[in-house]
Parts: structure tokens; C-alpha cells; sequence
């Protein structure tokens, strides 16, 4: 027999890094009475197939220091879990190619050194020194930031739902939920195939099925998932000649619109396209999973010639994977998060692309939110009222695509 609690005072939707993030920091601050609910595996969605390269950087100052503590929250729930994140901080450097993407990492560093973050600008011979596949004649400029590294995605999400449990929340998976409908008292009826909870407030982090728990809720979410791609390369004999020293920092060429990281003993390699690609604009199929979309390179090859320019030893390197899998954006990059203004008791924590580099702050903004009456931090950034009622789905997917590119 399936026993499933009847009440509850939270009930987030959605089994990714996000949503194991808000269980977690709802149980750790004292909510305990809160249950997660997943359609299928803990990572079924996007979760499990992301590149896992963690960074600290963002256009705005507030969302970097969430950022950060996402990053410094890796140890916590590795020890409270008992389950290993992969967290390998090697460290990380943003590259600059012209003056105006120079000028953008200036600003950066203003931000960071303001919101107390540790980056600071080195030399090219510098970036040659931690990172010889890099041919630094392409660049004029380079922000470093030592906390920047990689992770395991779904050791990561399993350790957010492991410590949420160990704090005293709940979770479920291979539960579906079919309906969410509001009582007459503001609190939510939340239907699943095992069993109906009633609970004071829900919470969307649905993921690539946000817009569809919006929609049963009467919401329309402005958010379109897109299709994304990095390729793994064979093993590279110049990486193979290194066993003996550091990993290999991760990196962001801004121009060339890529990032890339050791993975191994090859790289890995990933780009925003030139044209992005929104995938299921309708409607995300509900019996999507642990899938990968078919790959496009010839819409990446432009890219990956920028990339095989700047790292010489791309360019002879066999590729091992190519990954193409959709991620949810949001109209201009940032996260939807916070109660929906006209909705009682109903939040959203959608549209995070970044998901191992936000859902940490994220979650303990929604549960500062929840507990406190309001977050630490300003987070009009993230606010999902920070859009009215022209943003239709329609809108999303023509902004969250122009924003992708």
C-alpha cells in the first residue's frame, strides 16, 4: 500500500535541483511539515543531462552573491547528506576578446568586489600558466575567479533531497500531480494518481513542465524551454601529459559565446547558438524523461570554430558525445521566483537556466521568503512580478529566445 500524507503546509512541485533546493532550505530553517513531489526520477528533466560547470559571475550584483553561496553551500549538504556532489573547485576565468566585452569584465569586478566576492583580474601569461590549451593571442583581458569549478548534477540534486529529509521534509517520486485546485480558504487541493494533500502554499518548480503546473493553476508562465548543446571531447594528449597537476580551470570565451572545462582526460565544450531553437513551444510532453534531443550541429559550427581558433587542441581532438537537451529560460536570463501577484498561497521558483549555480540561493530565498515575510537579499531580479500581464506565453518564447542568443 502507497501511504501518502493527507496535509501539509508546503508542497512543492517539481523533483530537479531547484526543487530539492526549497525543501531543503525549508526543513533547515525550521519549516518541516513540506513535501516535494516528483512525476518521475529526482534530475528527470533537464537536471540530469546539464554540463555541472559552476560560476559566480551574473549581470546582476544580488544574483552573484546567491551564486556564491551557492557554490559555498556544496560542502554543507555533501556532509549532511552523506552523498557526494563532485564539487572540484579548479577555479574559473571569464576572457574578454575586445574592448567591449573588457569594459563588461571591469564592471563585473566593481560588482563582485561591492558584494564582497573574491575576483580579480590576471594576466594572460597567467591564464596561459593554469590553462597551456588556451592560445591567449585572441585575448586582451581576464577576470579570475577561484571559486569557480565543476559538479556532479545529479549527485548534487540527490544531495539537496537527502539532507531535506534528514531536516525532517518529505519527498515522492513517481507521483504525477494532475490538478491543483484552490479552496475556499486559499489553501491548495493538490491531486496525484496516489493520492490527494491539501496544503497552505504551492510552490512551481516544475521545470520543463512549469508552464504546464501553471497552467493548472489558471497561470500562464512566460518561459519557453530551449535546445542546448555541448560536445565531449576523446582524451587530448596534452591533458593526458598533465596527470600529475591541477585540473584545468573552467572557462568562458564571452565573444565566442562558449565555456568549456576538463572533463577527464578530454573537455568539454558548450555554446549558446547564433540562432537559438525553442523546443515543444505548445506544450512539454508529460512522458518526457531521462531523453536527449537530436543534435544540430551545423547550428553550432560557427561556434565550434571559434572555440577550435582559441583552444588549438579542440581542433584535433575526436568528439567522444554531443549533448543536445532542452533548459527552461525565463525573457531575459534570470530566474521567476515568489508568490504570483493575484494568486494566494501560490509561488513559482521557474525559469532558473542555471541551475547549479542558482538553485542554492534560490531555495533559501523562497524559504527566507516563506518564513520571514522576505528574502535577505533584493531579489527584484528574480521577482517573478517584475512582469505584468503582457507577458503571455507567446512573449516568452520570442524574448527567452533573443535573450538564448
Amino acid at each position: 500500500l502507497f501511504y501518502m500524507e493527507t496535509h501539509a503546509k508546503v508542497v512543492v512541485i517539481g523533483g530537479g535541483v531547484v526543487g530539492c533546493s526549497i525543501l531543503f532550505h525549508l526543513a533547515k530553517f525550521g519549516l518541516k511539515d513540506c513535501i516535494l513531489l516528483e512525476r518521475n526520477e529526482l534530475t528527470s528533466g533537464s537536471s540530469w543531462h546539464a554540463a555541472g560547470s559552476v560560476h559566480a559571475i551574473s549581470s546582476d550584483p544580488n544574483i552573484s552573491k546567491l551564486m556564491a553561496y551557492t557554490i559555498n553551500l556544496y560542502k554543507e549538504i555533501e556532509e549532511t547528506s552523506g552523498h557526494s556532489v563532485g564539487f572540484k573547485p579548479s577555479g574559473g576565468f571569464y576572457l574578454a576578446s575586445n574592448e567591449i566585452w573588457a569594459d563588461y569584465l571591469k564592471r563585473e569586478r566593481s560588482k563582485a568586489r561591492y558584494m564582497g566576492l573574491d575576483q580579480e583580474f590576471i594576466s594572460l601569461e597567467e591564464v596561459k600558466k593554469k590553462h597551456p590549451l588556451i592560445d591567449p593571442k585572441h585575448y586582451i583581458s581576464a577576470l579570475w575567479d577561484p571559486i569557480d569549478g565543476e559538479v556532479d548534477p545529479s549527485g548534487v540534486t540527490y544531495a539537496y533531497a537527502k539532507s531535506a529529509k534528514i531536516h525532517g521534509a518529505k519527498y515522492y517520486t513517481h507521483t504525477p500531480v494532475i490538478e491543483t485546485n484552490q479552496q475556499k480558504d486559499g489553501s491548495w487541493e493538490v491531486v496525484t494518481k496516489k493520492g490527494n494533500i491539501n496544503a497552505e502554499i504551492v510552490i512551481n518548480a516544475g521545470g520543463l513542465w512549469a508552464r504546464e503546473v501553471g497552467k493548472m493553476a489558471g497561470i500562464n508562465l512566460p518561459v519557453q524551454p530551449m535546445e542546448h548543446h555541448y560536445l565531449i571531447t576523446e582524451s587530448i594528449p596534452e591533458i593526458v601529459e598533465r596527470k600529475n597537476e591541477p585540473r584545468l580551470p573552467i572557462g568562458t570565451d564571452f565573444e565566442g559565446n562558449i565555456y568549456f572545462r576538463q572533463e577527464a582526460q578530454g573537455m568539454l565544450l558548450g555554446t549558446y547558438e547564433f540562432k537559438s531553437t525553442p523546443w515543444q513551444v505548445k506544450k512539454t510532453p508529460m512522458d518526457f524523461g531521462h531523453e536527449l534531443l537530436q543534435p544540430k550541429l551545423d547550428n553550432i559550427q560557427d561556434r565550434l570554430e571559434i572555440g577550435f581558433k582559441r583552444i588549438p587542441a579542440l581542433e584535433r581532438a575526436g568528439i567522444k558525445n554531443i549533448i543536445n537537451g532542452p533548459f527552461t529560460f525565463g525573457p531575459d536570463g534570470s530566474p521567476l521566483i515568489g508568490p504570483v501577484p493575484g494568486k494566494k498561497n501560490y509561488w513559482v521558483a521557474v525559469g532558473v537556466m542555471a541551475g547549479f549555480c542558482q538553485a542554492g540561493g534560490v531555495g533559501k530565498c523562497i524559504a527566507e521568503w516563506i518564513i520571514d515575510g522576505e528574502p535577505s537579499l533584493d531579489v527584484w531580479a528574480m521577482d517573478v512580478a517584475r512582469f505584468g500581464h503582457y507577458a503571455s506565453p507567446e512573449y516568452g518564447t520570442i524574448k527567452s529566445s533573443e535573450n538564448y542568443e
